[in-house]
This record gives C-alpha cells, structure tokens and sequence, in this order.
C-alpha cells in the first residue's frame, strides 16, 4: 500500500459558513484534578482557536476554581465520578471529545470507559492521548476492546511501545517502517493511530496511510516543547466537532500544527502554538 505525504493541498476547506456556534460543533476536554489542569486548557485552546463552536472543560469539583481562574471562553462543567461524566454527556450538542492530557491515571481508567461506551447515548468522535493511553498500558486489549471508528489515538514513540509492544519491537529491528507499523497499529485498534514525531505518521484501520516530516523546509524543532502535543490533540479535537472524519481532521490538524510553528519560529511554547493559528489562516486564505 502506498504512503502519501502530506502538502497544502490536503487540508479540508475551514473557512467557517454563515450558521451560529452550534452549527460548528460543541467539544468537551476532559481535565485532571488541581495542579494538573494546565495541558486540558492548552487542548481546549487549541480545539477553540482551530474553530470548534464551543468548548468545554470537564473537571473534578477539586480543580474547579482554578480552571475558571484561567479560561474565558472556554466553558467549565463538572465531573468528578463516571455516573457524572454520564450526565455531562447526556447534551447531544457535544459532539467531540477528548480525553488524556493531563486527566491522570487513575482518573483515566474510570472515565475512558464512560466515554467509548456511548455515555449520553452517543458514540462520539474522541481523541485519546497521553494518560487516556498510558492508564491502559498493562492491559492495551481492553483498551481496543472499547475504541470505535471514530476515534483517534496519538501515541508518542513510548505510548506507542506500551500499547503496541511487538509492532514497537519489529520497528526496532527495522523489520518494518514506520509507516508499516503505524498501519499495523491502526488495524489492531480498530480506529486512526496519529504516531508522532519529526516524522509523524497518520494510518486508519483500513490501510490508508500519510506522513507528515517536519525536516528539511519543515523542520521545526522548537515543537519539542512540553505542552505540544497537547495543543495537537485539541487541534484534532476541535476539527472533528466541526464534522471532519477522524483521519482528516488528523491529517489537517498535523499539518497545521507545524505551520503554526514554522510562523512563530525559535523560542516557541505550546501557548503560541493556538495563538499562531489566526495569522496561519489568514496567510494561507483559509
């Protein structure tokens, strides 16, 4: 199967139409408790900036205030258990998810389920990254077991060893690509696996396949920043509460993201990353 490399010419048209907030999707990030809140909030901004209708942050009763301290147009609902969760998701507007960054293992293993399992009645578009991952590492089956189509899974190089032990190891053993075990990996999980990197590779459970190398004209090394990949998974999230299919948003969230980067240049934290994205748009009459 061939592997296409991502260009300008991928992305999906994002210019929003005439409609009001709800006509461009309602998303909902999922937050650690205090002291943890600050990689949700940069997923938040980054779904709100990529042009998500609404956003809003789930958080524990313990965190409540000090995400309402931070956040204007982001909205704040709480949830503390899985039954509450529930009820969260009871509102069909909310019509994307994403679930891991800074959320907490343990807080993970008891809202993941809630969130795949239809919570609300629905089965939601979801990304699923760093804890929402790392909390099923001794047991990555039952993570698979609960993922649907509609998900999006955006391990780093050690996520993705944990959940895909032997792909990891041939990939090691150079008994296969990148591209090869990012396929492998889609397939087994059932949904997209968005394996980042210099060379982030972006594959769905049915072989297609893309890459996006941000090396040579593209190179951006100052992504290497905590908090980057954050902001990535909200911009998934937020491209997929604006009714993208799951390897779309992906790929357009990818691309997007080190242009935002190449824009800003040296000295770049996550927090510019959302705030690039305007002059991005403008730049390349999005």
């Amino acid at each position: 199967m061939s592997t296409r490399t991502l260009t300008r010419n991928d992305l999906p048209p994002l210019a929003k139409a005439d409609g009001h907030k709800y006509d461009h999707g309602h998303a909902l990030i999922l937050s650690g408790g205090a002291g943890q809140t600050g990689a949700a909030r940069l997923a938040a901004r980054g779904a709100l900036r990529i042009g998500a209708g609404l956003v809003s942050l789930c958080v524990p009763g313990a965190a409540q205030l000090e995400v309402a301290m931070q956040v204007t147009a982001i909205m704040v609902r709480r949830a503390d258990r899985p039954d509450e969760l529930s009820a969260v998701l009871q509102d069909p507007r909310l019509n994307a998810l994403c679930l891991g960054p800074g959320l907490g293992i343990a807080r993970a293993r008891d809202l993941v389920p809630v969130a795949l399992g239809g919570g609300g009645g629905a089965r939601r578009p979801t990304v699923l990254d760093a804890d929402a991952l790392s909390a099923f590492a001794d047991a990555p089956h039952s993570l698979f077991a609960q993922l649907h189509g509609a998900c999006v899974l955006t391990p780093h190089a050690g996520e993705f060893a944990r959940l895909f032990p032997d792909i990891s190891g041939n990939l090691h053993r150079r008994t296969c690509s990148k591209a090869d075990a990012t396929r492998d990996a889609a397939r087994r999980a059932g949904c997209v696996v968005l394996f980042k990197g210099p060379d982030t590779v972006i594959a769905d459970q049915n072989g297609a396949c893309s890459i996006h190398a941000s090396r040579g004209d593209r190179a951006a090394p100052w992504l290497a920043t905590a908090g980057s990949g954050d902001v990535l998974a909200g911009f998934i999230t937020g491209l997929m509460a604006r009714g993208l299919g799951p390897m779309q948003a992906a790929e357009a969230a990818a691309w997007l993201h080190t242009e935002c980067a190449l824009g800003f240049g040296p000295g770049l934290i996550a927090e510019d990353l959302p705030e690039e994205l305007p002059r991005v748009f403008r730049r390349l009459g999005l």
